[in-house]
This record gives structure tokens, sequence and C-alpha cells, in this order.
């Protein structure tokens, strides 16, 4: 289906059915129930009364507290979420004016894969996650909920749309990379503060839920009902149909493979035979090779050992081996000092240093004629006498050379008085005796160490560990699909060491140097600051906008004179960057130049943006207005602001920014901040943080190192942190606006910037009507990725109308 016809479709189903009011309790998560609160004694977090009576509320208060749930609990709440493209983070809240805290935050070490987080330094809500291609980022709504009153408080995420409610009022809709919930093991879950030092929420918390559900708010206000499917839906869809696309073109490639074999295979007609010790068998022809018997069957050998059946001997005989048969059979004996020797065995009677000779023969002990006995070369010491030979043998005689008794897969092993047989390393007897031994199969067995990207082959007392095609070997029992540091292939950072293992490689930190090996850093005990990397021990590389042995300095590109901004423009620094900003008087006609040439002026006479009393006359000035008193009146002077007439020479605060001074001056009302005196004892400190001496109000640095004092502001993971009375708030860095289709990060820096080749793009603006066509003349929609067929890590990606390829990270 064209996707057209695809969007039209799901329009007709905005129509579809209500959703009900209840909540299946699979999909809920209660995280003051499954916390415990109320049970277990968290230290600042104490039960009040809430905004209801139908549920517990609890107040959070001072920052010695660690609300985190245990690691089982963590799992058990997390595995809800996982890989979950639709769910809605419900609370009531009330919190307290001014603070910035974390409502609830789930992050493992430095990710954070969901954070929900009121900064009332700010006014605005943040919504930090990870998106699908694994870079963080931030969400920003313009909102006050720290004001000490109660609100209920929904954000809901659906794919990538996300929509924030206040007390049942639809606030914000936006459009975001689509969220990762790929939670790893041993991902934490904290409520009320970010970790154990630092995001702490001030106030009372009611109803904290997470529901895995696309518009859970309907649970908190029911009047707002579900009509329409949500963007997972659609997004659904259309990946359903992208995957149906990739089967079909997979299996497309295999049916044209499977049919060229056929067709092969139609005039062929063969007979496999089998060769064994140089004699060719042909099918299905048999034969007997020592203790076992064996057939040719399409090519291969197969063998089954004997089996001998007990044998059963009649008197006078036994059963004994016979040279040239497998099994035993029976033979005549002979009684001989008590005991029975089989036919062709030998024993001696020695007296007074003569010896005589005796065999076996029919039954009967016959005389033997030896001949002379040759004469030792060893010390008598050293010389053996035997029982079934009158001649004497030096110690270490060869029995094997003599008469060897081992036949097939055996060893002859000499002792001090006969030769016996031990079967060959990879082999196992047949017989008693060892005489006959057979191959152990270990790769039937599962007797073998060959392991990933191998197939065992059993070998004659062994086995090998073959290589499947396209793979290279590692050691004798592992291969790998290709030496990644060999080749280049690898993610291990450029300061560690490459060790190549099946199926992948290993990464380790090179000495002075720590981390995963993967990204390995200098250890320069945490020293560079606003976001600069350290390169080597003390040495940091700093971000554009910085400068400095510890990136400490920020490059004021307005005062050294880099940046020449228009006229009507300011230049304006700001924390490793700036931008020219429209004078007051002037705004901006939509064209946002670089250098303000963008900026016009404002009429303020026509839009009513002056203070002019009534008995002047405003006249419009460029880049300002005056107030004139017509010829022949006389005026007051006097000004109108916020609909209230101020006096001429008038002096006041502002009501909802008591840190600002306003004066009415001819008509015209001139405010500023006010002057901070740090020597005044009487200084206002919410106004001039910077003069707070407090220990209490000083903030430590996220690395542990670095202490703040309060109004100090710094950069910190492309984020601007502040510290206000001994709470850190943190934003993200304001960035200039980039309008284009294909943008990156440079790396080292913090703001997106415009590229020409989408293959270089971190994030693409996707237009799914430009599709592209993949090498099986496969449609592909905008956005959509693939495995390019004969390869197993070559990953193509269709970016508006432009195909990309590169090896699949999983590979590396």
């Amino acid at each position: 289906m064209g996707f057209p016809r695809l969007s039209f479709a799901l329009g007709l189903f905005c129509i579809s059915s209500v959703w009900g009011f209840g909540v299946d309790p699979a999909l809920r998560i209660n995280v003051f129930s499954e916390l415990l609160l109320g049970e277990t004694a968290f230290e600042g977090v104490s039960q009040v009364q809430g905004f209801h009576d139908e549920s517990r509320a609890f107040l959070f208060q001072g920052a010695s507290r660690n609300v985190k749930a245990t690691e089982d609990v963590a799992e058990r709440m997390l595995r809800k979420l996982k890989n979950k493209s639709e769910f809605t983070v419900v609370a009531t809240l009330k919190q307290e004016r001014l603070n910035s805290g974390v409502i609830l935050s789930i992050h493992h070490a430095d990710q954070r894969f969901l954070e929900l987080e009121s900064s009332g330094q700010r006014n605005e809500v943040r919504l930090h996650f990870r998106t699908q291609g694994g870079q963080p980022h931030t969400e920003t709504f313009p909102y006050t909920l720290a004001d000490d009153q109660w609100h209920k408080v929904s954000l809901a995420v659906s794919a990538s749309h996300v929509v924030l409610h206040v007390d049942c009022n639809r606030i914000y809709e936006r459009v975001v990379d689509v969220p990762s919930m790929d939670i790893p093991e041993g991902t934490s879950f904290w409520l009320g503060q970010r970790n154990g030092a630092h995001g702490f929420f001030k106030g009372t918390m009611q109803d904290v839920q997470i529901l895995v559900m696309p518009q859970g708010y309907i649970s908190q206000c029911p009047d707002l009902n579900r009509t329409c499917p949500t963007c997972n839906d659609f997004h659904g869809l259309v990946q359903k149909i992208m995957e149906l696309q990739d089967i079909l073109a997979k299996t497309s490639s295999k049916l044209s493979m499977a049919e060229e074999k056929m067709n092969g295979l139609d005039s062929c007609y063969c007979e496999r035979t089998c060769s064994v010790k140089g004699v060719i068998y042909r099918q299905d022809e048999t034969w007997t090779d020592g203790c076992r018997n064996c057939t040719c069957t399409n090519g291969t050998v197969q063998c089954e050992t004997i089996s001998c059946p007990p044998p059963n001997c009649p008197s006078g005989t036994a059963p004994t081996y016979v040279k040239g048969a497998c099994c035993k059979e029976c033979q005549p004996v002979c009684l001989f000092s008590g005991r029975e020797l089989v036919e062709g065995e030998t024993r001696t009677i020695r007296d007074n240093g003569m010896c005589l000779l005796l065999e076996c023969r029919d039954q009967t002990m016959r005389t033997v004629v030896t001949p002379s006995c040759p004469e030792l070369k060893c010390p008598e010491v050293e010389q053996i006498t035997l029982v079934d030979r009158c001649c004497k043998i030096c110690r270490g005689y060869d029995f094997c050379v003599e008469d060897n008794p081992c036949i097939e897969n055996s060893d002859c092993m000499n002792l001090e008085a006969a030769a016996r047989c031990s079967c060959k390393d990879g082999f196992r007897p047949l017989r008693d005796d060892n005489a006959y031994c057979e191959d152990i199969d270990e790769c039937a067995e599962g007797k073998h160490y060959c392991r990933e990207n191998t197939m065992c082959v059993n070998t004659p007392g062994s086995f090998m560990c073959i290589c499947h095609t396209g793979y290279i070997r590692i050691d004798d029992y592992s291969c790998t699909e290709h030496d990644e540091c060999a080749t280049g292939l690898h993610n291990c950072d450029e300061n560690a060491l490459c060790f190549n293992t099946v199926g992948g490689h290993s990464c380790s930190c090179k000495p002075g140097y720590t981390g995963n090996g993967t990204v390995c850093r200098a250890l320069c005990d945490g020293l560079c600051q606003n976001g600069g990397t350290c390169v080597s021990p003390n040495a940091c590389i700093c971000q554009q906008g910085f400068t400095g042995k510890k990136c400490e300095k920020d490059i004021d590109e307005c005062s050294t004179g880099l940046v020449e901004c228009d006229s009507r423009a300011s230049c304006v620094n700001l924390p490793g960057w700036y931008h020219c900003e429209c004078q007051e008087g002037y705004h901006d006609n939509g064209m946002f130049s670089v250098n303000g040439e963008s900026c016009e002026d404002v009429d303020e006479c026509k839009t009513g943006r002056n203070t002019c009393a009534n008995d002047t006359v405003c006249f419009n000035l460029d880049g300002g207005y005056d107030c004139r008193c017509p010829h022949g009146h006389n005026c007051t002077g006097d000004c109108i602001h916020d609909n209230k007439v101020k006096h001429n020479g008038q002096i006041w605060v502002l009501e909802n920014d008591r840190c600002s001074v306003c004066s009415c001056q001819s008509g015209l009302v001139m405010c500023r901040r006010m002057v901070c005196d740090c020597e005044n004892p009487t200084v206002d400190l919410f106004c001039c943080p910077e003069c707070d001496p407090r220990l209490s109000s000083q903030c430590l640095h996220q690395n542990g190192l670095l202490t703040y004092g309060s109004g100090d502001t710094w950069v910190e993971n492309c984020q601007q942190c502040q510290c206000l009375q001994g709470e850190v708030d943190c934003w993200p860095l304001s960035c200039p606006s980039v309008d284009c289709d294909f943008t990156m990060v440079p790396e080292g820096e913090c703001c997106a910037r415009c590229v020409t080749d989408p293959c270089q793009a971190d994030t693409i603006r996707n237009d799914i009507t430009k599709t592209c066509t993949d090498e099986h003349g496969i449609t592909r929609f905008s956005g959509s990725s693939w495995v390019k067929h004969g390869t197993e890590c070559t990953l193509c990606q269709c970016k508006n109308g432009h195909i990309c390829c590169s090896v699949d990270p999983m590979c590396l």
C-alpha cells in the first residue's frame, strides 16, 4: 500500500473505539508501593496530607536523603518499561517555590533513560532521555510547577510524540527523536532526586506512577478520552511494512539461488565410493576391518563394532584370543602346577642350574628343545629370569620388537617381563587386551573444544575445528568473521589496545589512561572544566568558545573584537559562543541573520508598547520613542506602566520581579536590575546570590572535586549550570537555530551544524515521500534500515532519498 493510502487508512481509524478508565495492573508501575514508602523509613521523607484522601502523600525535605529502589525492585519495575515505545509518567505534586528538583530518574551511570525534572529557577519542565541513536536529549517545556500549589502532571510518550498535561490541560505537544528504552541491567531508579548528591525535589508528591500505555493521562483526567490512534500505532504499522519488505528481498534472493542449484543437479548422476587403506569400495559394499564391520554409504565409511558373543567352551578348553581373530575362541588347555595354560603357552622348570622348557600342545605339556642362550652384555644384577623361557634377558629388553601383539590403533608398551598394549590418544579399546582400538568421535560425543564460528570435523584419534566460510582462524579452536584489530574495524579508543576475539574484539586502555577500552580518558583528576576533554595527564582540549589550561575561561567574542554586530544589535556573550541580539527598540524581521542585519525598528507608538501618559503624544524614533507635550499644554511627564499611572520621577520595584527597579522620567519608563553591593549587610541575597557567604549556599561540582559559591555558573556536558543557595540547576546550552535537512554535532562541540552529506549527519529531517531503491529493487521509506544483501555486518539506511551504508556497530 502506498504511503498516502496508508495515511488515509489511519485517518479513517481515528473514529475507533474509546478507552475505558481502568488500567491493567500489569501496565502500571506504582512507584510509592514498589518503594514501600510509609513502610520503609527514608530520611527526609514523611507522610503528610495530600491533594486528596484516596492515597498516601509524602513530603520530601532536605538534601541528605537516598530514595532509591533496591536492585531487585528496580529490575521488577524496569522490566515492564524495557523496550517500550509508549508510556506515561503521572504525578500529583506541590513543589516549593524556586526549587529545582527531579521528580523521578531512571539512569545507568551517566546515561539518563527517563528523567522528569521541574526547575523553579528557570520556570520550566525538562524531560531527559536517550534517543534510539544513543544520543542524550533534553526536551524543555517552559512552565512553572514550583509555585507551592497542587498540580496534576502527566507526560505521555508515544514513539516520537510527547504530550505534557498540567491540571488536565494540554500544555505542550511535541515531536522529538524516538526515545530508547533499551534499559540495561543494573539501571537505578530514584524518586525525588537524580542521585545521592543532586537534583533534590522539595515539596509533596502523591500518585507517582508510570503507565506503560499511551495517553495515560486519562487515569488522572477521565474526561480527556482517546479517540484516535497514537503515533506509535502509526510507526508500528510503517515498521511492519519495512520488515515485510526486508523479508521479501531476502526470500527472493534465496529462491533465486535455490533455482540455480536445482537446475545444475538435473543433468547429474554420481556414485560415491569409499577409499580405505588403498582399497576402493563401491556403494553398499561391506568388509571387515579388525573388530569392525564396515559399509560404504554415499561416499562415507560407516563402521559398527563387532559384537562378540560370550564363548561357551566345552570341558578341557578355555576362551582366548587367537591371532587374526577379533573375538575370543575356545582353545585346548593344559594343567601346570595347578594352573591352566592355553595352547601355545610355555613354562620353565629349573633345577640345580638346569632349565627345562615346556609348551602346551594337544592338552599336554611337552618338552621343547631350546638353543643355547646368547651371551648377555649386562651385569648379572641387571639380568632377569622369565617364567616362559630358559634364557635370561637384560633389563629393558624390547619385547615389542620380538613379537608385537598390538594390532590396530594401539601402542605396544614394554614392561619388565612382557609387553602390553595401550590405546593411542583419541581411541578406546575394543578388547580387554587393548590390541584393537577404535576412534573416539569427539564431535558426535561432544568431547571437543570447538567454539563459535567453527565446525567440528572428526579425525583419527583427534578432531579439527574448521572455520565457517568467510571466517578466519584465531587459534586451534575458534574463528572470527574478520580481524577487527588488524583491519581497523574496531571501536577501541586510540589510547587502548585491541585484542581480537571470537565474534569481535576486546579493548583495554593503555597504561596512564582509564576507562572501558572503548572510551579511555587520561588521568587529569577531573581538572578539565566546561566540557573540556583530558587528552593526556594535565592537558585539556577545550570545547569551542573556552580557553585556559583547565578550560576555565570563557572566550568573550564580544570584547575581543572577534564579532562585529550591526549597529541595531548588541553582541551578547554566552558560555562557549555568542549571538547578536536586537537592541531595545528593535526586533528581528524573521530572517535571523547572524550579525543582526535583520533587526528593524519597533514602532512603539503604533503597537502600543509605550508608556506615554494621556496628556502627551507618542512620537516614534529609530530604536525608541519620545513622549512629546503638545504645543500650549502643560504636561505632567507621568508614565503608564502595567495600566497604572506612575508619576514623573517616581521609583518602584516590579511586582513580579523584586530584583528590578524602575523609574518614570518624562513619560519614559526605565528599568534596571538592582545593583549588588556585597559590603552592605542588608543586601538582598535572593537578588544577589553572589553575595551569599554561607557554606550551606555553596554547591559541589558534578565531579565532586570543585565547589561553587551561590550565583556561580559553569558549563558541564553541554549544559549551563548555576548554583543558587546550595542548589544546582542545569539546563541545555542555548544553541543557534539551524534550518536544514541534515545536521551533525562535531566532536568536542555542543551545538549542531548543517552538513551537505546526509551520510555524515547525526540527525535528519525525515521526509517519507523521498524513498530509496535498494539492491533488490525494493522501495524503502526514508528512515528505514536494512542489512545489505550478501553481507552480515553492512547496515544501510535511507536518508531522504540517499542510501548510506556502514559497518553495523553491533558487529564490532
